[in-house]
Order: C-alpha cells, then sequence, then structure tokens
C-alpha cells in the first residue's frame, strides 16, 4: 500500500506538471485571435489522436472492453473533458489564469462535500484542516488579492469549470475493468466530437490566426504552443493521471493536483514574466501541507481503529 501511495503521488505531481502548461501555453493564442472554441477542439483532436495507439495497446485490441463501458466512456468524456476543459478556456480569455484556475481548483472542496452527502457523515478534522489549509494556500500562491478584473460572465464559467473539474476526478476513480489509459483516450475521442458538434452549429465559434505568438520575451511561431498544448496537457497528462487517481483514489488524487497551480506559476513567470510575490511561497508550503494531510486522513485502510473524535470517511464511488 505504501508503494502505492507513492507511485500515485509520484505520478499525480508528473501529470500535475504537465497539466500546469496549459494556461501559459494557450493565453498567448488567444492574445493574438484565437477563439477558446479554437484552441480546445485543436487541443482535444491532438489528444485524441496521440492516444489512439497507447489505448489500443491498453486494451489489446479488444475495443469491446471500450463498449462494454459506454456510459462511464461518454460521461466522462462530455462532463471530465469537454466541459472541464472548454470552460476553461472560455473563463482565460476574460479572467487572468490566476483566478481561473482558483476557481476551478475548488472542485476538490466539491468532493469533499458531495461524499459529505453521499455517507451523511462529516469528514475527519484532518480532512477539513487540509482541504482548509490548501485552498488558503491557492489564495496566497495565485495572488488574488492584487488589482484583477473580474468579468462576470468569466466568473460564471471557472466556476462551472470547477464543477467538471470535480467530475473528472470523481468519474476516474469509478472502479472499472478499463485501463485507465483506455478510460481517458476513449473519453478524449467523445470530447473531441462534442466540441466539434458545438462549433459545427455554433455555439462554440471557432477562429484560428496563424501569427507569431510572444513567449519568454520573444516572438514564436504560434504552431509552438499548439504543439505543447495537444501533447503535454491533454495526451500524456490525462494519461498520466488517470493513473494517479486509480492508485490514490479520487478524493486524494484531485488535492495532489492541487499542484499544478504551484508549477503553473513557475511556468507564467517564465514564459509570461508573470514574477511570482514572496507571499506566494508561503502559499506552495500550505498547499503542500493541506495535500499531506488529505492524503493521511484519507489513506486510513477501512475497518483500521480510528480516533471517536475523528472518523476517516472515504469518498463513495461515483455510479455511472
Amino acid at each position: 500500500m505504501a508503494g502505492r501511495g507513492a507511485a500515485g503521488v509520484a505520478t499525480g505531481l508528473v501529470g500535475a506538471a504537465a497539466f500546469a502548461t496549459s494556461g501559459p501555453m494557450v493565453k498567448p493564442l488567444l492574445a493574438i485571435g484565437w477563439t477558446p472554441g479554437a484552441a480546445v477542439l485543436v487541443r482535444l483532436t491532438m489528444g485524441a489522436l496521440l492516444l489512439a495507439v497507447p489505448v489500443a495497446v491498453a486494451v489489446r485490441g479488444r475495443f469491446s472492453v471500450i463498449v462494454a463501458h459506454w456510459r462511464l466512456v461518454v460521461t466522462f468524456g462530455l462532463f471530465g473533458v469537454a466541459a472541464s476543459s472548454t470552460l476553461f478556456y472560455l473563463a482565460v480569455d476574460r479572467l487572468t489564469v490566476a483566478v481561473t484556475l482558483l476557481l476551478e481548483y475548488t472542485g476538490p472542496l466539491l468532493l469533499i462535500g458531495w461524499a459529505w452527502l453521499r455517507t451523511r457523515r462529516a469528514p475527519s478534522t484532518r480532512t477539513l484542516v487540509g482541504a482548509a489549509l490548501a485552498m488558503g494556500g491557492l489564495v496566497l500562491v495565485l495572488d488574488v488579492a492584487g488589482a484583477v478584473h473580474l468579468d462576470t460572465l468569466g466568473l460564471v464559467f471557472a466556476s462551472l469549470a470547477a464543477v467538471g473539474n470535480a467530475a473528472y476526478f470523481a468519474l476516474m476513480g469509478v472502479p472499472s475493468a478499463l485501463p485507465p489509459v483506455a478510460l481517458a483516450g476513449s473519453a478524449m475521442a467523445v470530447a473531441a466530437v462534442a466540441v466539434g458538434v458545438l462549433a459545427m452549429v455554433g455555439v462554440l465559434p471557432v477562429h484560428v490566426v496563424a501569427a507569431p505568438v510572444v513567449m519568454a520575451g520573444a516572438q514564436v511561431s504560434w504552431w509552438l504552443p499548439v504543439l505543447v498544448v495537444g501533447v503535454l496537457p491533454t495526451a500524456f497528462a490525462y494519461g498520466i493521471s488517470a493513473v494517479s487517481v486509480r492508485l490514490l483514489g479520487d478524493q486524494v488524487a484531485s488535492f495532489v493536483a492541487l499542484a499544478e497551480v504551484l508549477f503553473a506559476v513557475l511556468l507564467a513567470w517564465a514564459v509570461l514574466d508573470e514574477a511570482p510575490a514572496a507571499a506566494q511561497g508561503l502559499g506552495a508550503v500550505l498547499v503542500v501541507a493541506g495535500v499531506a494531510l488529505v492524503r493521511r486522513a484519507s489513506s486510513t485502510p477501512v475497518g483500521a481503529p480510528v480516533p471517536a473524535a475523528e472518523p476517516a470517511v472515504q469518498a463513495e464511488p461515483v455510479s455511472v
């Protein structure tokens, strides 16, 4: 169990670092005239194509396994991938990356609340304290106390993205015989088709501009951030994150994924010249401490003796 947990945390951190490239890479594209719909459609299409071979290998050519789990694949593709990605880009187009991430990453708190409602039992004190520390750390890391313009519609998009964020971890954590990479890849294909349909009917405008973008103080070709977004925060990140969720469970994995924010701040500093403030260092410490508390509270084996005042509660699987 210790080795399984360590592997889950390691893969979760690698996935978080990969996911963190999404915002800093897409923001320059939006700045030159790309629409959020174009960015997410290109991202999901590239991700689905790149994951096609790993999916085939994972199921050993037996695609009937995917068909047998079609409800999970479709639900995860629509809510955990298409909705979360699209809403995130719609929000980033109207808000700063920092504010968008702060609102989106209230998703782990939604998971705790969902488990609370499902079981009608309050989470352990340790879990609640860890959640408070992690979210408080995010506030410092994202420096939302600074001067930012808060667009109302952008706030709505970011808040809905938090629901998609919670759905991603909850659905990925559903026990099934479908390999994690197969679930991620097949759901990515569903998401790409769904976004494509929205684009075709005009609900999600798609406009691409083939012009240089500014990154790290220099002009680079537009295809460079497109390639990074299609590979790192999409094909690679979804695939490895799926493994992390299966190893740790949805609640713990969602808090480990908070490290994405720390990595995103560093990338924004390097790529967009957004230097982090001193308070963000303190925020990083709080996030790490909060994740550690939640992980320790949630990793208590079922049936193990725990103090009466702090019952360890596992989030129940979501039925699909």
